[in-house]
């Protein structure tokens, strides 16, 4: 997938005439809605972008995040993988970064902010402000953001995301984030390779911890160029097909009875533990207490 028209640039952020760092925190993998595996993820980035920190965060699971953490490190791979989630809140998508524990969807906001801050990690509302039920409104982050508790604050809003969801509120959702203090990042929201890096967060630094850091001080800024219309379509056929492969191999899987399933994209990712289900070795948060 490429991008098209002018870049855009904040006008926060380092700045960039000097060195500085690049990360993209919102990437996904063949263990949601992606299409490719991390590995081809892996080698695109290091290969085709000059990233320090890649994020990935699938829907609803980090299993295929972590397994390309440790993947990078084996390799001694120049790139640092971030490990996050996009998790379906009732207030709209929202980015856990720098988790370990798979977050419950389907909860408030609050709550899930809340839990993602309870483990040291990073809450950023995916794509806010365009009118759409999976996107945070500004009712639901002024609300956030004036209860004054730094338990349930967003740390940063994404600025730049170039797809449909981004393209049409980026400059409103700059002007927002201005407004409140809070910082901003740009990501690529990539569903496929190449289209990793079409959006990115500038930071003083270079690694994960630097960006982290970044972020909680509100020193970071973002770039990135939105997709050219119809752009996406490859994309969405190659995920219309990956959900008929990955129907046709769950099915297979309980009719063989072979412990296998779909493809989750990365090392092992066929096979289903016993009695733990596509979410092996993931720790299940507490109930909902709200």
């Amino acid at each position: 997938m490429s991008a098209g028209g002018t870049s855009r640039r904040s006008a926060g952020g380092p700045d960039p005439a000097q060195p500085h760092g690049r990360a993209d925190l919102h990437v996904h993998t063949l263990a949601s809605d992606g299409v490719d595996g991390i590995e081809a993820i892996l080698d695109y980035a290091v290969a085709r972008t000059d990233l320090d920190v890649l994020g990935i965060a699938d829907h609803e699971r980090i299993d295929a995040a972590v397994s390309a953490r440790a993947l990078a490190r084996e390799r001694g791979l120049r790139i640092e993988i971030v490990v996050g989630e996009e998790v379906t809140t009732r207030d709209g998508h929202l980015l856990a970064l720098f988790v370990e524990e798979r977050l419950r969807p389907f909860r408030s906001m609050r709550t899930t902010i809340g839990e993602i801050h309870e483990q040291g990690g990073i809450a950023i509302p995916a794509h806010p402000l365009f009118p759409y039920p999976l996107c945070a409104q500004g009712w639901t982050l002024r609300r956030l953001l004036a209860a004054g508790d730094p338990r349930v604050r967003p740390d940063a809003l994404e600025a730049f995301n170039p797809t449909t969801f981004g393209r049409l509120v980026h400059e409103r959702v700059g002007l927002f984030a201005a407004a409140h203090g809070v910082a901003t990042i740009g990501s690529s929201d990539a569903h496929a390779a190449d289209a990793i890096g079409t959006g990115f967060t500038t930071f003083p630094g270079r690694t994960a911890d630097d960006v982290r850091r970044a972020i909680l001080d509100g020193t970071t800024g973002w770039e990135g160029s939105f997709h050219r219309t119809a752009a996406q379509l490859p994309t969405f056929g190659r995920q219309l097909r990956k959900y008929g492969r990955d129907l046709r191999a769950e099915v297979g899987g309980r009719v063989r009875r072979d412990g296998t399933g779909r493809d989750l994209g990365y090392p092992g990712g066929r096979f289903r533990p016993p009695g733990t289900g596509e979410t092996a070795g993931v720790v299940r948060p507490r109930e909902d207490v709200s």
